[in-house]
């Protein structure tokens, strides 16, 4: 190993495959001559506490791509690394975190609905059993496909699906809290994309006419359902205090984008939930769709043979908004949705109730007039 005074002519005159050549003037900076090229590199003592650690060597570049003057430059900050007691070769630590203690994790950071929570925990616990102890570091692509075969054949693709998609969020986790780990190898898996759901026309008259046979609670809570386009748990979970007969508001508690919405009532809903409430009061529950046989008091199970499907009432009250007239960001409140880009962050429809009960009241025109 020679110590030589490097210039740009004496590294060009050094022979391929001789060996190491130090330099004079910076400290731990050596031209390393391979067999096919030469590459500049820095070498010194890593110590802590007066105490030799390591020595490493760092390879710079190689010389036919940077200067003496930059390798020199490379080479001093690299050096000062090193001096620091800092190894700048090693890799963070593996944390060893596993799919289990991932999930803690992922649960903990998010403000998830306790339903979501609860189809987490059923995944990881049932589906995913054999994978809750190991390390995500050792969860192969290979083992993620098997895995996701198995379930497609014995629980079906839907199934498969969301359990897969649960697993890549919470291994996403894991690489966040873990920089050691590689690709996400639930990403090498394709699923097909949901089929779009079909509805069939809602003809209002035949469907009125059906829900006058049934019970009138049952009745009632369908009436509800496209006279708001409110989805099922939102209405589902409504309480006689949930309803503002005075200001003829309902206040939806349980919605999926989280928080409240006040939705405006028009007259004749106003009225129908009134008489339901005078109606149901000698039941003396707390539920504004009470039931004697659920455990809960509620109404839980809202599907009706031969009636349209809860979210399918959705669909037809989107569709009727559309026909009645009332403008896409209108509509979309009225739905609960959230109005998409950086300005629907600044829309708060709970001060816009007066300003949306016209098109409430056009939605539920529309609908009566084709009684």
């Amino acid at each position: 190993m020679a110590v030589i005074n490097l210039t740009e002519a004496r590294i060009r005159g050094l022979a391929l495959g001789s060996g190491i050549h130090r330099d004079r003037q910076v400290k731990g900076l050596m031209v390393i001559c391979h067999r096919t090229t030469k590459t500049y590199a820095v070498q010194g003592d890593v110590r802590r506490n007066g105490r030799h650690v390591r020595t490493v060597r760092v390879k710079i570049d190689r010389v036919d791509r940077i200067g003496l003057r930059e390798a020199r430059n490379r080479a001093r900050q690299l050096m000062s690394t090193i001096q620091s007691g800092v190894d700048p070769t090693a890799r963070p630590e593996e944390s060893g975190i596993t799919l289990a203690e991932a999930y803690d994790t992922h649960i903990a950071e998010r403000d998830l609905r306790p339903a979501t929570v609860k189809d987490y925990r059923y995944h990881i616990d049932s589906y995913l059993r054999s994978f809750r102890k190991r390390a995500v570091a050792d969860i192969s692509r290979s083992d993620v496909r098997e895995m996701y075969e198995r379930l497609r054949k014995n629980s079906g693709q839907t199934t498969a699906s969301g359990v897969m998609r649960s697993m890549r969020a919470v291994i996403n986790t894991a690489r966040r809290i873990d920089e050691t780990l590689g690709p996400n190898p639930v990403d090498a898996l394709r699923f097909p994309a949901p089929k779009p759901r079909k509805v069939a026309p809602l003809d209002i008259a035949e469907w009125w006419e059906k829900t006058d046979a049934i019970n009138p609670v049952r009745r009632d809570l369908y009436r509800t359902m496209l006279l708001t386009g409110a989805r099922r748990t939102s209405i589902l979970t409504l309480e006689r205090t949930d309803i503002d007969l005075d200001s003829r508001v309902i206040n939806f508690r349980h919605m999926k984008t989280h928080g409240e919405m006040l939705f405006p009532m028009g007259p004749f809903l106003t009225e129908m939930l009134k008489k339901r409430m005078d109606e149901d009061e000698l039941f003396r529950s707390r539920w504004l769709w009470p039931s004697m046989t659920s455990k809960s008091g509620r109404t839980v199970n809202a599907m009706q043979k031969g009636l349209p499907s809860p979210h399918h009432y959705r669909h037809h009250a989107r569709t009727f908004l559309i026909a009645a007239g009332v403008p896409y960001a209108e509509s979309a409140l009225l739905l609960g949705h959230k109005l998409p880009g950086a300005t629907g962050g600044y829309v708060h429809p709970e001060h816009l109730v007066e300003h949306l009960r016209p098109h409430a009241e056009a939605l539920e025109n529309l609908i009566l007039s084709r009684l």
